[in-house]
């Protein structure tokens, strides 16, 4: 059974307990590294500046403490694997309902289950709602 390294472990640990139930059950099946969780503001500064965050600090619920989004991408990493990033976020969408919380997908920031209508993608990105 896949489990976290302790640099994932590490930054799941300063998401809301939500997130950590979520990912905790979803790495059991689903091999997956923690990228980031909270972010200071330097951190979000620099997600700004390079354009893989649409807000401003202290405006992204990354920001929040413990926070209340994470990103997350299946291991091993392959950043161009589309097709097993889209099952991905489709697995963790679907042990989320399972578990009765409520996340949205920064692939699908609508939640209308289309992929091909979104401005900004952020595949890695899940957020309580």
């Amino acid at each position: 059974m896949p489990e976290f390294s302790s640099t994932s472990r590490g930054q799941l640990m300063t998401c809301h307990d939500d997130l950590i139930r979520l990912f905790v059950e979803v790495v059991k099946e689903f091999d997956c590294k923690i990228i980031i969780g909270h972010r200071i503001k330097w951190e979000q500064d620099e997600a700004f500046k390079d354009k893989v965050s649409k807000v401003k600090w202290p405006n992204s619920l990354h920001n929040k403490y413990p926070s209340r989004a994470v990103d997350v991408i299946p291991y091993p990493v392959d950043w161009k694997d589309e097709d097993r990033n889209h099952m991905f976020g489709g697995y963790v969408l679907g042990v989320a309902k399972q578990l009765r919380i409520r996340v949205r997908w920064g692939h699908d920031w609508n939640k209308n289950k289309k992929l091909d209508d979104q401005k900004f993608i952020d595949s890695p990105h899940y957020e309580l709602y």
